[in-house]
C-alpha cells in the first residue's frame, strides 16, 4: 500500500452518550482489542474498536489540520481526540484502549484520554500524574512498541517484544482476558509474513465472530451483557516501518456482529 493511504468511508453522526465513571472505584471496561506483530522492520496490527454506537464519531480521515497536520485517525467528535492515529510522516502509530482506574477526582475535573494517541503520534507521551481515567496506550514506531499502562495512581510501561502479541482491558498477552486467551495462540500461528497477512488475520477475525458477541472470549463484542453500553463498531489493520506507514479501516454494517 502506499504511504499514508487510508480508506474513508461515511461520517458517522449520532448523539453522545457520558463516559461511565465512579470517583474512587475500579472502573472495568470491556473495550477493544489489538493484536499485534512486531519484527525487526516494523509491526503489523489488527484493532478492533468497541464503543457505545450511540456516541458520535468519525471514520478515518485528518480531522485535526490546525493541531496534527497530516495526522490520519478515527475520530471521537464529542471530545474532539482520536482512538487510533497514524502519524504518515512520522511513521507512528498510537491506539487507545480503557482499562480499570482507581482514579480519586470528581468527574468535573477528569480529563479526555482523546488526546494521547494524538499527541503519541506528534513524539509527546503522557507523563504522571495524569488527571485522566485508566487506559492502555499502544505506541508503534518503526524501531520499537511499547503499552504504556495507566490506572488512575501509576503509569507504567511494557515493551511489545518481537513476536505476535494482544492486549485489551488489562496487560500484554494477559491470561485474565478470556479473547486473549482463547484466540492468541491462533494469530501468532497466523503470524503475517508476507502480503496477505491482513487477509489472514481478518479471516480468523471472522472464525472468532462465530462465538456470540456476549461470549467473554469473543473479539466482535456487544458488551451490553456486561453492564457497558458498548459494541464492535469497525476493525482497523495498520503497517509501520522506517519506510512507510499506512492504515485503512472496514466498519461493520452492524455495530457487535460481523455480518
Amino acid at each position: 500500500m502506499p504511504r499514508g493511504e487510508s480508506i474513508r468511508s461515511s461520517a458517522h453522526v449520532r448523539s453522545s452518550a457520558a463516559e461511565p465513571g465512579v470517583r474512587g472505584r475500579p472502573i472495568l471496561v470491556h473495550v477493544c482489542t489489538v493484536v499485534i506483530d512486531v519484527a525487526d522492520a516494523g509491526a503489523r496490527l489488527l484493532a478492533v474498536r468497541d464503543e457505545d454506537p450511540q456516541r458520535a464519531w468519525d471514520d478515518l480521515g485528518e480531522w485535526w489540520p490546525d493541531a496534527y497536520p497530516g495526522v490520519i485517525g478515527i475520530h471521537d467528535r464529542r471530545a474532539g481526540g482520536a482512538w487510533l492515529a497514524l502519524g504518515p510522516k512520522t511513521h507512528r502509530l498510537a491506539v487507545l484502549l480503557n482499562r480499570a482506574d482507581v482514579l480519586d477526582l470528581p468527574e468535573s475535573d477528569v480529563l479526555s484520554r482523546g488526546s494521547l494517541a494524538l499527541e503519541s503520534v506528534a513524539g509527546r507521551s503522557p507523563e504522571a500524574p495524569l488527571r485522566m481515567h485508566g487506559f492502555n496506550l499502544l505506541e508503534v514506531t518503526p524501531t520499537g512498541s511499547r503499552v504504556l499502562h495507566w490506572d488512575g495512581d501509576t503509569l507504567r510501561e511494557t515493551p511489545v517484544t518481537h513476536g505476535v502479541h494482544m492486549i485489551a482491558h488489562d496487560d500484554l498477552d494477559d491470561p485474565r482476558t478470556a479473547r486473549i486467551e482463547a484466540w492468541l495462540p491462533s494469530f501468532a500461528e497466523a503470524r503475517p509474513d508476507d502480503e496477505g497477512w491482513a487477509g489472514r488475520w481478518v479471516e480468523l477475525l471472522a472464525r472468532s465472530a462465530e462465538l456470540s458477541p456476549e461470549d467473554d472470549r469473543a473479539i466482535i463484542r456487544d458488551n451490553n451483557a456486561h453492564g457497558y453500553p458498548t459494541e464492535s463498531l469497525l476493525y482497523c489493520t495498520a503497517e509501520v516501518s522506517a519506510d512507510a506507514a499506512s492504515v485503512r479501516s472496514h466498519v461493520l454494517a452492524e455495530p457487535g456482529h460481523w455480518g
